[in-house]
């Protein structure tokens, strides 16, 4: 039985393809069963351990899961930070529905904290926007920013709820976002964040403290995110 189509492709790849498609075309929806490794090596004409393995990378990849003794489903999506992007663009390229809850928009004062990171004096109003970030109503994040009022003073009237802020940020000041320095930690779930993201008190939270800089090496904004745990993942590359 060969294990490659004539085009030279491995024939896991072509199992992973097919069931990709299906994924992204919504035929397959977070949730529903994927077929069997036996079934699968039937409808494609390869071993077992040619269907094993297709399944087994895409598991590693987070598109689905596998539930021992009854099957493997399509995962919850789960998103990716492998690259600087703005949430919106996240959900994006993982075909997700971005959207945004604004929970508050305001001016703050007497932060010395906050202050200190985006390198104003302590006494200058800073404008903090708190979102909860989610697609098809599911709560995926909560999201606090920080950004100089003197610097972007008509935040305040933003449509932020329907808005990526980095392209706000981009067309409204014509700032261009350069990089990032951020902090990454794990806390547990408050109740109030609890029940703004859905998930148990206590469960642990991916913790992200990311002060961004422009092209022109200027602090543009600091946020800080609470995200799921089960719904991000970090793809970390080393070299030596």
């Amino acid at each position: 039985m060969s294990q490659r189509i004539r085009s030279g492709v491995p024939a896991y790849q072509r199992i992973q393809s097919t069931i990709r498609r299906r994924i992204d075309a919504g035929q397959l929806r977070p949730g529903d069963p994927v077929s069997s490794e036996r079934d699968l090596a039937k409808l494609h004409q390869v071993s077992l351990m040619t269907a094993r393995h297709a399944l087994a990378t895409l598991e590693r990849e987070g598109l689905v899961e596998r539930r021992r003794g009854i099957g493997t489903f399509v995962a919850a999506p789960k998103i990716h930070f492998n690259k600087l992007m703005s949430y919106t663009e996240q959900m994006g390229a993982r075909n997700l529905s971005p959207a945004s809850r604004v929970l508050s928009l305001k001016t703050i004062v007497d932060e010395p904290d906050i202050s200190a990171r985006l390198l104003l004096p302590p006494v200058e109003p800073i404008i903090k926007l708190e979102r909860i970030r989610q697609t098809s109503d599911e709560p995926f994040a909560l999201e606090t920013c920080y950004l100089s009022q003197s610097q972007f003073p008509d935040l305040l009237n933003a449509p932020l709820g329907r808005e990526s802020l980095f392209a706000y940020l981009e067309r409204t000041y014509d700032v261009k976002l350069g990089y990032a320095d951020e902090e990454i930690d794990a806390i547990p779930a408050d109740s109030e964040t609890a029940e703004l993201l859905g998930v148990p008190r206590r469960d642990p939270l991916l913790r992200i403290r990311q002060l961004s800089f422009s092209t022109q090496n200027k602090v543009l904004l600091y946020t800080v995110g609470l995200y799921r745990s089960d719904r991000h993942n970090f793809v970390i590359r080393r070299f030596r």
